[in-house]
């Protein structure tokens, strides 16, 4: 009982996050050029909200720096769930298609993982995520590295948030 207590809990917040990514997407639409916007011509394939998810850093020179590792599940109103891990990697939990992507564009937020426009790279399956060519990774939360001194190799996961939001044809 518990359990789907928490799935329900999520899956709220889940759909609280997709609309205020939606209304906050159509403010930053309208910030101009320093906006993280996909290229003309495509449209919203999904948004997804992060329910649990970290950044994880490794330990070099005695400090914790990027580039970190993702892990987290993403969650949207529908009840869809993406994996998101190393790579970077988003996998369809319902139909196993998954992408990979590498940064187009980077805007930073004070305290937390920058806002990021991704491009896909590679794909595979034909599944909801086969159609998608960009990731805006919104309304970012946490995730930073940690500044304290470290023996190299150690790693820090750090918690994060933040609104995945999925273009394409």
């Amino acid at each position: 009982m518990r359990t789907l207590k928490r799935k329900v809990a999520i899956a709220a917040a889940a759909v609280v996050a997709v609309a205020v990514s939606a209304v906050t997407y159509q403010a930053s639409a309208a910030e101009g050029p320093g906006a993280l916007q996909p290229p003309d011509g495509l449209k919203i394939i999904g948004m997804f909200v992060v329910g649990t998810g970290t950044q994880t850093y490794t330990c070099a020179g005695g400090k914790f720096a990027a580039p970190s590792v993702p892990e987290a599940d993403l969650f949207d109103g529908a009840n869809r769930r993406i994996h998101h891990y190393g790579g970077p990697t988003w996998e369809s939990e319902a139909d196993g298609s998954l992408i990979t992507a590498g940064v187009a564009a980077s805007s930073p937020v004070p305290g937390a993982i920058p806002e990021l426009l991704l491009e896909v790279k590679t794909r595979s399956g034909q599944g909801m995520l086969g159609t998608v060519t960009h990731i805006q990774r919104m309304n970012t939360f946490g995730g930073v590295a940690p500044a304290t001194a470290c023996t190299d190799g150690a790693k820090a996961s750090v918690p994060y948030n933040a609104n995945y939001i999925f273009w394409g044809n």
